[in-house]
């Protein structure tokens, strides 16, 4: 079975940006933003082969990013105007992605 059907991945609820130096913190989203996906369903060494694997299948439909490690694990950043090609590309190959929800007073 493909590892990556079986992968599951979450948006972290922040947007990334390339620095070196201070960046202004009250600047509006832009397009130059990133977004961060992270694997719920592997660790350690698994989930940097996977992450992998999902970088190599988004660069196959020209999608730039690039996998950091963020808080001890493999993060995978795309821009943000890159965000709809990329997850449609991962969940086409088998890959879910987890949404957050919040709750609703009845």
């Amino acid at each position: 079975m493909n590892t990556l059907q079986l992968s599951i991945v979450h948006r972290l609820p922040q947007s990334y940006r390339w620095a070196a130096g201070a960046i202004e913190l009250n600047t509006l989203a832009a397009e130059d933003d990133l977004i961060g996906l992270r694997l719920l369903s592997h660790d350690g060494a698994p989930a940097w082969e996977v992450m992998q694997k999902m970088r190599a299948m988004l660069a196959e439909i020209q999608v730039e990013c690039s996998i950091v490690e963020w808080q001890g694990e493999p993060c995978l950043f795309v821009q943000r105007s890159d965000e709809s090609a990329a997850t449609v590309r991962l969940k086409n190959q088998g890959v879910a992605i987890a949404e957050t929800f919040t709750a609703q007073p009845l």
